[in-house]
């Protein structure tokens, strides 16, 4: 995943830029936009941090919200790209594809899940 962070808070920017630090791309490069403010006419994908209740991001967010919520995103965004490539199902076959992707679905949230408590427990032991 290359991230590029496009705020206008000098503050936010330097806070993801700590967080994000084997992850930071350039605008030009990226998978995923980080802003703290809404660009209307720009077709990347972001995701947007702020105080109101529109945002992807409430702040104040931890580093494994960021994470979570980035992960969140790009898997929302990637199996919206493998639904539109699958018609709606019309025999088994097709009901066959969208079961497995839903199973792929599944299957990458489970080990994202595994991967975030292994990494609190290991924290935790490492203090």
């Amino acid at each position: 995943m290359k991230v590029a962070i496009a705020c206008e808070s000098p503050l936010l920017q330097r806070s993801l830029e700590l967080f994000l630090e084997g992850y930071l791309s350039s605008l030009r490069h990226c998978d995923i936009v980080i802003r703290d403010h809404d660009v209307p006419h720009d077709d990347r994908l972001s995701l947007l941090i702020g105080t109101s209740e529109n945002v992807d991001l409430v702040k104040p967010f931890s580093k494994g919200e960021l994470f979570r919520r980035l992960h969140e995103k790009m898997t929302l965004v990637k199996d919206e790209i493998l639904m539109n490539e699958c018609s709606t199902p019309h025999d088994e076959s097709e009901e066959k594809v969208s079961f497995e992707i839903l199973e792929r679905h599944i299957e990458k949230l489970t080990q994202d899940y595994q991967a975030n408590i292994l990494k609190a427990i290991k924290a935790f032991y490492e203090k």
